[in-house]
């Protein structure tokens, strides 16, 4: 019988090894505790500090209800440093019901439909409060972004239609911002009671509403300011149609076709808005004199800046191509553009809109909805919406304009997107430069 062969050189290698493992896994464990600590101690900091800001306001409360002659002091003095306590004044019903496939601004779906009701706490009579708010079509709200997740925030920002580049937050409309507040315009479609009806709406259910105020295009439209703009200059300077060859004559401003080496189409009018509806009443001698007022304008602007540039002796190819064709310039505005200019990334974003398309078993399925006042209780039925035909035109509005984040879009391309219309889910799927709809369900309960 053989003596049995020592094996101690291997036990030593493998007992080695484990050791050598035990470390490394020893040392990931320190790392993980280190940042659990640290974390652990930025949220104790942040807890004390709350804590510390809730005493000091309860105290604060406290004093003003003890004593009545402090009140209206404490109550100035919290005002002027900016610390005041929101209270909301009701919360929104809408057709969307989470964040994920609502339209991130108003215009991409005005078929979206809301409520919001006055709760009875801020008034006694609330249906008081919108009494004259009827005469409005459209009205402002200001809100809480209440699904944020987090306080957290950021300087700069990923906006999805710029496709990951960063721009500064206050350049933006992104929710993270120090102040959660977001403001939208919606359309008032009626008043019932204490309740607000809307449509054309970019806001989730349950968001607290903070404030509602009228839209006047007057105060709160550029292109009107343009507008009254030129009804002064008509009521100070009335000009005839025989005294407007005598108006060039007198500025010595060369015709704009002789000037412009561009076609005349660089030279764009701004769309029409809501105050146009009155100006089409006004006279074609008026309304040239108006064109003429901002063709002047801008001749203006562009001898001045033809004066600055020759001032500014340079080098950079920029200024020199700007020198010599200035009215190329994007320095130059005409109309309502020389009020209100915007980030050119908004005109022309890195993504396109998409093409929308339904298979023949969504558009089945989603004509088995029926509108919010059917009386059939056999079939699917919408809370908002008034039939197969508003949805599709929601769903399209909502899709055409990519509702996918930045990450989704590059990392999960070939993964299929899901969101709420209503008491609709929605499933799709993206393609190159399009969405196609492959079911509508309802929602289940």
């Amino acid at each position: 019988m053989s003596p049995p062969i020592c094996s101690c050189a291997e036990q030593v290698r493998k007992l080695t090894q484990q050791a050598s493992v035990m470390r490394r896994e020893i040392k990931n464990l320190r790392q993980q505790m280190d940042g659990a600590i640290r974390a652990h101690r930025k949220q104790m900091s942040s807890l004390q500090s709350m804590l510390t800001d809730c005493m000091k306001h309860e105290d604060s409360l406290q004093s003003v209800s003890k004593s009545p002659t402090q009140s209206s002091s404490e109550i100035n003095q919290l005002l002027e440093q900016g610390r005041i306590q929101t209270v909301p004044i009701g919360y929104i019903s809408s057709c969307f019901a989470v964040k994920n496939g609502t339209p991130r601004q108003p215009t991409i779906c005005s078929s979206s439909r809301a409520s919001l009701k006055i709760e009875p706490s801020v008034f006694n009579n609330p249906e008081h409060s919108l009494v004259g708010l009827e005469q409005y079509s459209h009205i402002w709200i200001i809100f809480l972004f209440h699904k944020n997740g987090q306080m957290s925030y950021k300087a700069k920002v990923k906006p999805p239609r710029l496709n990951g580049q960063r721009v500064g937050v206050y350049s933006t409309r992104s929710p993270h911002r120090p102040n959660a507040l977001g403001l939208t315009l919606a359309k008032l479609e009626r008043i019932t009671g204490d309740t607000l009806h809307l449509s054309g709406v970019d806001i989730i259910a349950g968001t607290p509403v903070l404030d509602i105020k009228p839209y006047i295009p007057d105060y709160d439209s550029p292109k009107t300011r343009t507008d009254e703009t030129n009804s002064e200059y008509r009521q100070t300077s009335p000009i005839t149609d025989s005294q407007m060859p005598q108006v060039m004559d007198v500025d010595e401003e060369p015709n704009i076709l002789e000037t412009s080496s561009k076609p005349s189409s660089e030279l764009r009018v701004c769309p029409a808005g809501p105050s146009d509806f009155s100006q089409s009443e006004r006279s074609g001698s008026s309304d040239v004199t108006g064109v003429l007022a901002e063709v002047k304008n801008y001749l203006k602007q562009q001898q001045l800046f033809t004066e600055n540039a020759k001032d500014k002796q340079t080098d950079s190819p920029e200024c020199t191509s700007l020198a010599a064709n200035p009215l190329c310039s994007s320095a130059l505005k005409f109309g309502c553009e020389d009020y209100s200019t915007i980030a050119a990334w908004l005109r022309e974003p890195p993504i396109s809109n998409l093409d929308v398309r339904f298979t023949a078993n969504a558009k089945k399925e989603l004509n088995e909805f029926v509108p919010c006042d059917s009386t059939d209780s056999t079939r699917p039925k919408f809370q908002f919406l008034k039939g197969p035909d508003e949805a599709m035109a929601a769903i399209k509005g909502i899709l055409s304009a990519d509702p996918r984040s930045v990450y989704r879009r590059t990392r999960c391309q070939d993964r299929l997107f899901f969101f709420t219309l209503d008491t609709a889910d929605i499933t799709c799927w993206f393609g190159d430069g399009f969405a196609e709809v492959v079911r509508v369900k309802p929602m289940q309960s």
